[in-house]
């Protein structure tokens, strides 16, 4: 049965950079493609970006089977390690990658996860 997930991350942007950039990268990395059927063939996600400053705070929010968490985690993190996507439309986003974790979900989160993954 899946379970939801919380993978954060921190990474370095300019002030006028795309924050859905590192979001593109991480669908692209899980997916395959920015647009396709539901299910996510990975894990089912969704990620949220906040900035300060010249920081950028990821939350992903994911369900997946227990046993493959570790692996999505590294999916995410060598997504956001590439510092680089070129969205559908042309747009070229960097970033710095400066670090992430494990979170636990808020409810919220949990409830997001059980609807994005359709159980």
């Amino acid at each position: 049965m899946r379970a939801a997930f919380v993978h954060e991350a921190t990474v370095g942007m300019a002030p006028d950079g795309d924050v859905r950039g590192p979001g593109g990268a991480i669908t692209l990395e899980l997916c395959g493609s920015w647009d396709h059927s539901p299910p996510c063939p990975v894990a089912a996600h969704h990620t949220t970006a906040e900035r300060a400053g010249g920081t950028v705070v990821l939350r992903v929010v994911f369900a997946a089977e227990p046993e493959q968490e570790a692996e999505v985690r590294r999916r995410i993190d060598r997504a956001l390690h590439s510092g680089t996507v070129t969205s559908p439309e042309g747009v070229v986003s960097h970033w710095e990658f400066r670090g992430s974790t494990t979170v636990h979900p808020t409810p919220s989160e949990t409830e997001h996860a059980r609807r994005i993954a359709g159980t």
